[in-house]
């Protein structure tokens, strides 16, 4: 009896040693494997096949330097940011993993006064400061050979764009040479320093856009002047970016440097919201005229009407007015999937874009020429003035008729370009004639200078045309948000995206667009929004109606005040004063009838976003109680059936 429970004792003590070495093995398996289920609905922590791509192509090893503090007092900040650091290094072993042994992973503990803090210094990783006084390190240093890339301070902020930081700094190192990118504006793009008299009385100048900033991290960033007469041949794409007054002598520029295999984007605008040097004193800031490539677009076959802008009643948004009270704003977009090209490399990825009254371009391109349409509206839409869309929006939804029309808001030109100055480059229009008028007609024929100039690319080329400048400016795109560490900048759309990723298609760069473009996701109510349009569509023709019918009234009786003659001012007769109450009772009725069709309106509109509302607070909760109720009702049944 005690041999039988010496043995049961001893099996149950092996068994029990055998099971903890396989938790253990599998502990170890476990972890070495890095396996993450990402269960967001755009798998923004599932390794894109863009970064896949790149590291693919590795063929030297990178090194990773991951610096992180290990703080030894436990704040609301060191717990974020330590929170933060463990899923950058939960990502950093995906990449290792990804890479086939083409990444290795160092990481370190920047102590104060360490070897390891020096260490990071020299890598160009700086802490940063908290508020208890205390530096926290968190950045990393990627290099290859003699190449290396900083991310200096992996902002929490940006852990959308962690993986595209990432991944951009491997590339860097493994293509240390950066495109040139050229950006030819009148607007103050690339910041604008404070003047003596401003900094005494504490005014900072002006900062680079952000767009500028970001594009020096991917590009060699040029300044090109509005009045050259030569693109410069190192630039491999030039962005125009609300080219305001360009004279013919730059359009030549730019015409020239497509014929030379030169690739353009250039943000036209009808409405420029930014471009505020025209002042009033009474109004404020008053948008000014628009822009455009006039000469370079009619070669093309396109057109694009700076005096008109686009409203979308299924892309409105809601802008705050007067009082802090909320306005409609048709022609203020904001383009969901609808309006967005899935099936290109330049928008897939993209679900957002905001464009302030952006201007539609129409036509036909030229032999030779393709057309792809990247962002445009709904048919729901209609071309509106842009002066009134953007003094008042609520007149715009009183007289929208729907056009049935998709307007294209951002194309793309692809094929062989023809030159918009078949006779050669332009002449000077101001001094030349004074000079032509004192020279012989010999004189005139030996200074003729023999036409160089192209009249045809060689190969296909592309140009990128947007129908708005305002959407890349940074109080369209970005939001500011007060931390601990400081004032820190979130996108609110994905407007950034679309400029990067279409300068990065042209300079021939497609891996990193996929990793970008998921950095921005955004849900709305789709369905919302075609509600209120047909709901809109239903009620203004009444409330239109209505309001002439009003109009009518109050016409008839200043018609009728103005036929009193001398002692009549006064005195009416008995037929006008039956007329004048007749006509003061329908304007009433009228008015009356016009306030219940606008509050039926904003009833309905209101009792549909409610009942959205509650649809998305009890589904879930509705879902879960079911499936319970079934799964105890067939528990039940097998239960009584035994």
């Amino acid at each position: 009896m005690q041999k039988k429970s010496l043995e049961t004792i001893l099996y149950s003590t092996a068994g029990i040693a055998v099971m903890l070495v396989l938790v253990v093995v599998f502990n170890f398996i476990a972890s070495a494997a890095r396996s993450r289920i990402d269960l967001t609905q755009e798998k923004a922590y599932t390794l894109s096949a863009g970064t896949r791509a790149i590291l693919k192509k590795l063929d030297t090893p990178v090194k990773i330097r991951f610096y992180c503090t290990k703080a030894e007092n436990a704040t609301p900040a060191t717990v974020m940011l330590g929170s933060y650091a463990k899923r950058v290094e939960d990502l950093l072993g995906e990449y290792k993993q990804a890479a086939g042994g083409k990444l290795t992973i160092e990481k370190l503990d920047p102590q104060p006064d360490s070897d390891v803090e020096d260490s990071a210094h020299l890598d160009g990783v700086e802490g940063e400061a908290l508020p208890d006084g205390e530096k926290f390190y968190l950045g990393l240093a990627v290099s290859m050979l003699d190449q290396k890339q900083t991310l200096a301070f992996l902002d929490p902020a940006r852990e959308r764009l962690l993986e595209y930081d990432l991944s951009r700094a491997i590339s860097r190192v493994g293509a240390p040479e950066k495109p040139v990118v050229g950006i030819m504006s009148p607007l103050p793009v690339f910041g604008m320093p404070s003047n003596p008299m401003m900094a005494r009385m504490g005014q900072q100048g002006q900062e680079p856009w952000a767009l500028v900033n970001e594009l020096k991290n991917d590009f060699t960033v040029q300044r090109v002047g509005m009045d050259v007469d030569k693109i410069d041949d190192s630039i491999r794409v030039l962005a125009v970016i609300h080219p305001r007054d360009i004279t013919d002598k730059a359009q030549y520029a730019i015409d020239q440097f497509i014929m030379r295999g030169g690739k353009v984007i250039a943000f036209l605008d009808a409405l420029p919201l930014v471009d505020s040097r025209e002042q009033n004193q009474m109004l404020g800031s008053i948008p000014n005229s628009g822009s455009s490539l006039e000469k370079l677009l009619k070669a093309w076959g396109i057109s694009f009407d700076t005096a008109k802008v686009v409203a979308d009643l299924n892309f409105k948004m809601q802008l705050g007015g007067r009082n802090n009270q909320v306005q409609e704003a048709p022609a203020f977009l904001s383009l969901t999937s609808r309006g967005i090209n899935t099936n290109d490399i330049v928008t897939s990825q993209i679900d957002n874009i905001w464009l302030p009254f952006a201007g539609a371009f129409s036509g036909t391109p030229v032999e030779g020429l393709k057309e792809t349409v990247l962002l445009q509206s709904t048919p729901d839409s209609q071309l509106v003035d842009g002066f009134m869309a953007n003094l008042s929006g609520e007149n715009v939804l009183k007289d929208f008729k729907r056009s049935g029309t998709s307007y294209p808001l951002a194309i793309r030109l692809t094929g062989k370009f023809k030159s918009a100055f078949p006779n050669g480059k332009p002449e000077d229009k101001k001094d030349d004639k004074k000079d032509d008028a004192d020279k012989k007609p010999e004189e005139k024929v030996a200074d003729k200078k023999p036409d160089d100039s192209l009249k045809e690319t060689s190969q296909e080329n592309t140009v990128i045309l947007v129908g708005d400048a305002d959407m890349i400016y940074d109080h369209f795109t970005l939001r500011q948000m007060q931390t601990p560490f400081g004032n820190l900048s979130m996108a609110m759309n994905g407007n950034l995206n679309f400029a990067q990723n279409a300068i990065e298609q042209l300079t021939g760069d497609k891996n990193l667009i996929t990793v970008r473009s998921r950095a921005t996701q955004n849900r709305p109510f789709e369905k919302v929004k075609q509600m209120e349009a047909a709901a809109n569509e239903k009620f203004q023709s009444q409330i239109k109606r209505l309001e002439e019918s009003a109009a009518e009234a109050q016409r008839k009786i200043n018609e009728l005040q103005q036929q009193k003659k001398g002692d009549q001012r006064f005195v009416l007769s008995p037929e006008q004063q039956k007329e004048l109450l007749n006509l003061r009772q329908e304007e009433a009725r009228t008015r009356k009838n016009l306030k219940q069709v606008q509050k039926d309106f904003r009833k309905e509109v209101v009792s549909l976003q409610t009942r959205l509302k509650w649809i998305n607070v009890l589904a879930i909760p509705f879902a879960v109680a079911a499936s319970g109720i079934v799964m105890a009702a067939v528990k039940r049944r097998k239960t009584s059936a035994k």
